[in-house]
């Protein structure tokens, strides 16, 4: 496997907040627009998105709506925790990361050493029971809750941030506009700059938008760590238009690493996009290209983190390198709040 784009994040170019506290709408922030053929980068503004693309092409969005999927624990000594639910399983339990803020860095989000009963608000509780993958980051667990899970959190839980996110944002900072299902428990942020103003230029100037639905995990947190397993759904009409794009000559655009997965999940190996429900374990890099996806809007990700893998497979590393060192020249924003880039064949 290659190795994964490094450089130097400059902390003054970590988004801190959402670009309306900085006094900028949700379509304002900047956008890089990469032309992989021509080796030609544009900067504009999101706003603009719909005259980056073509008549023909289709945007395809994430419907996924973000939970509030931090929640306060204490632990059987009476520490204070924070639980991240991440995803949950067939069988009703759930995969959940388990941090204590007071600890170090590099022990913050270490797992215990075997299962452990976690206190929750007014009784409730999660049992830690085995772990989750490789690392000890994760973990499976069971929850007993008063109420359903969505509305426990609703009332109790709060969206996940981390250290670039020194305070807390209500759950809609962490919607986009077009979010209809609840289930990721971080933001699809790609999408986060659409506006229903932005959506209405694309169809009037006639490429279309079409959902899929990824419930995204927690994020990983680790150079080595790939992806785990996430729950996908690409419905039948998405992949007729899929498919009728590709056979007119349009471009297929993923808005975000979240559709790049669900769609080439839902391809056979000649690239034709079917209806898919279920889980998706695959793992897009240099070493599995797209097949399906032309183009993708993204955000700006920090050094050696998967995404970066996923974006290598679409842009190529070198549009990789160009793009990301003109991203520190002219001083995007990164992170969930941050600026966006879209990158073209």
């Amino acid at each position: 496997m290659t190795t994964r784009l490094s450089f130097a994040l400059p902390p003054c170019l970590e988004a801190h907040e959402p670009p309306e506290a900085r006094g900028v709408a949700r379509d304002e922030v900047r956008l890089m627009v990469t032309h992989r053929a021509s080796d030609m980068l544009v900067h504009t503004t999101f706003a603009s998105l719909a005259s980056s693309l073509d008549p023909g092409d289709l945007v395809v969005v994430n419907a996924s709506a973000t939970i509030p999927a931090a929640v306060d624990a204490r632990d059987e000594r009476d520490r204070p925790v924070v639980v991240h639910l991440s995803t949950w399983l067939d069988d009703g339990r759930w995969v959940v990361e388990r941090r204590r803020p007071t600890a170090t860095a590099t022990e913050r989000w270490r797992g215990p050493a075997g299962p452990e009963v976690l206190a929750l608000h007014g009784g409730a509780s999660i049992e830690l029971l085995e772990p989750y993958g490789d690392g000890g980051r994760l973990w499976v667990a069971r929850l007993a809750l008063p109420a359903p899970t969505l509305t426990w959190l609703e009332a109790h839980g709060r969206p996940i941030r981390y250290a670039h996110v020194p305070r807390e944002w209500p759950l809609a900072s962490y919607q986009t506009v077009y979010a209809t299902e609840p289930g990721s428990a971080e933001m699809p942020s790609a999408g986060r700059p659409f506006t229903a103003e932005v959506i209405a230029r694309l169809v009037a100037r006639g490429v279309g938008v079409t959902p899929i639905v990824l419930h995204s995990g927690v994020a990983s947190l680790e150079a080595d760590e790939a992806p785990f397993p996430e729950r996908a759904s690409v419905p039948p009409w998405t992949a007729a238009r899929v498919a009728a794009t590709k056979e007119a000559g349009g471009r297929v655009v993923a808005v975000g690493t979240t559709v790049v997965r669900a769609l080439e999940s839902a391809a056979d190996p000649g690239g034709a996009v079917h209806a898919f429900e279920g889980w998706t374990d695959l793992v897009i890099g240099p070493d599995r290209p797209t097949r399906v996806v032309d183009g993708i809007i993204t955000g700006w990700h920090e050094p050696e983190t998967s995404h970066l893998q996923l974006l290598e497979a679409v842009a190529g590393r070198e549009a990789l390198e160009r793009s990301y060192a003109a991203a520190l020249d002219e001083r995007y924003l990164f992170h969930e709040f941050g600026d966006s880039h879209l990158i073209l064949p």
